[in-house]
């Protein structure tokens, strides 16, 4: 993301959205990383079409040293959410859990591990089964594997 980075971030066009992000990202997740119940992480991805940089808070779960988001946009929404149509095109994010920065690799979990993870998911926030009810897509579920540095040369 870095041939961007001369740009400011823009943060979600949702008011209280953003104001979480700015929260979260000023006290380093002191104020935001549990929010209504769920742990939060400050997700930065590219946009697909404009290549600007792009901020959302999103509730996340983990699953063997990965962490975990669902796409579901909100309560009623039958198109996917921005940010996720954005890491498909472009999936290097970062990723900011309380005060940990780093780069993250994001792809969409299928069958039957994707059955595992939102079933951990709608485990974490029970909300996430009426989303579903009221939508006619197949909700997203996605994997953001970190990406550690290599062994350096000596």
């Amino acid at each position: 993301m870095s041939a961007q980075d001369h740009h400011p971030v823009i943060d979600s066009p949702d008011p209280s959205v953003a104001e979480h992000v700015r929260r979260y990202i000023a006290t380093d997740g002191a104020s935001g990383h549990m929010e209504a119940g769920m742990t939060n992480l400050i997700l930065t991805h590219r946009g697909r079409k404009t290549g600007r940089s792009y901020r959302t808070g999103l509730f996340y779960g983990e699953d063997s040293g990965r962490y975990i988001l669902v796409a579901s946009g909100g309560p009623i929404t039958h198109t996917h959410p921005q940010w996720y149509l954005n890491l498909t095109a472009h999936p290097e994010v970062r990723v900011q859990i309380l005060a940990d920065h780093f780069t993250a690799h994001a792809h969409t979990a299928e069958g039957p591990e994707r059955d595992r993870l939102w079933q951990l998911m709608t485990t974490l926030a029970p909300v996430y089964h009426s989303y579903e009810a009221k939508t006619r897509r197949t909700i997203p579920v996605v994997i953001l594997d970190p990406v550690r540095p290599g062994p350096t040369a000596s």
